[in-house]
């Protein structure tokens, strides 16, 4: 049996004619990027998530970096970063013209250390971005008592974390801002790239706009908060598709559902995998997060190279998060990390698997699954 890593054709399917809809009537007023349907697109999530804006952009790396200008990093400043993250987090930060200072994470949320941030804190440090990995946000009570205590500025990467809540907060709101990616396998996804900006701070929306469009001046959400006197800076070509605003309007009003067979699926896991030897399956949260949002069901194993192979030759497509922590990457090697530096971080690049997880897994497809795992587990005690 073949069981991808992701697959959403059934979705697509049953979707499509709303798409259809919505994409006939982009070609109706005849404009394909940043037009009505990417304003709609906005509205609808500034509804979902309670932000106070919404900024639709190309995707969610160019959203981070974009924010990050917004919030004022630049040049000679240090954002702190866990070192256990997607490649755009750190990436995003030297664009912007800064440095990211890694820490380590915490071993049960794949989320940075609070204690790890306090001790990174120099007097170059501008601001501290934690990311919300995998189903649950980061511990953002202790993070934000840090960053106030030291006067820095919370920039949330919270590209995997729509649906997620702190204390009623939606994800991207508990600082200046963050951002969403409506990459294809996400929790709403695209039929491509695009991403988003969400904060409840009028003059980061302001400046997210003009960055977005050539440095060209928000007029909408300049409108709305008020502010017209937003400086001209120098931006990009960071606007949303239409194709993909419509994609994700008739999308987005099945994001409950989406959510909730996700979960379905992840407690199916948990309840096969529990018990094997030489498995770990993900920590149910015990913080005030008031919700889990399963985008990646993330499994730790002994020989997670092996269980890989093994699930491979079972016809069963994984993906290993993150291969290579980032203050091992090449890239960063001026920074001066070595091997050793964050343990955790590194323990978890050795051992964690993600396996399949999406609205349309099947009951027969995540039932292999499992016993592919458990195959392999006890076959290796």
């Amino acid at each position: 049996m073949t069981v991808p890593f992701f697959d959403g054709r059934r979705s697509f399917t049953d979707e499509w004619p709303d798409i259809e809809s919505h994409l006939v009537e982009m070609f109706e007023y005849g404009k394909f990027s940043h037009g009505r349907k990417t304003e709609q697109l906005e509205r609808a999530v500034r509804l979902f998530t309670g932000a106070r804006y919404a900024i639709g952009m190309n995707s969610g790396s160019d959203a981070l970096l974009l924010l990050l200008r917004a919030a004022g990093i630049g040049p000679g400043d240090e954002v702190i970063v866990p070192c256990y993250t997607f490649f755009a987090s750190a990436s995003a930060i030297c664009h912007a013209g800064a440095t990211p200072v890694f820490v380590d994470i915490d071993p049960e949320t794949y989320a940075v250390d609070p204690a790890a941030v306090a001790a990174a804190i120099t007097e170059r440090t501008k601001a501290v971005m934690p990311v919300h990995l995998f189903n649950r946000m980061a511990d953002m009570s202790a993070v934000s008592a840090v960053a106030a205590r030291h006067g820095l500025s919370v920039i949330e990467d919270s590209a995997e974390a729509i649906g997620m809540f702190y204390d009623g907060v939606h994800a991207g709101l508990c600082g200046a801002g963050g951002v969403l990616s409506f990459f294809p396998t996400k929790t709403l996804g695209a039929l491509g790239d695009a991403g988003m900006v969400i904060t409840d701070d009028p003059l980061i929306a302001d400046r997210c706009a003009v960055l977005r469009h050539h440095g060209r001046m928000g007029q909408t959400i300049g409108r709305i908060s008020g502010i017209s006197n937003a400086a001209s800076v120098s931006g990009t070509n960071s606007k949303m598709d239409e194709v993909q605003a419509s994609v994700l309007l008739a999308r987005i009003p099945r994001l409950d559902r989406a959510i909730a067979r996700r979960a379905l699926w992840a407690r199916f896991y948990d309840r096969r995998l529990a018990d094997l030897p030489g498995v770990r399956i993900p920590a149910r949260h015990t913080q005030r997060q008031s919700n889990q949002v399963w985008y990646v069901y993330l499994i730790e194993a002994e020989d997670r190279d092996g269980l890989a192979e093994h699930l491979r030759r079972r016809g069963i497509d994984t993906e290993i998060y993150y291969p290579q922590p980032l203050h091992l990457q090449p890239c960063f090697a001026d920074l001066g990390y070595r091997e050793g530096d964050f343990p955790i971080a590194e323990r978890a690049a050795r051992r964690a698997l993600a396996l399949p997880l999406y609205p349309d897994l099947t009951e027969e497809a995540a039932d292999w699954v499992c016993r592919a795992v458990a195959e392999f587990a006890w076959s290796v005690r």
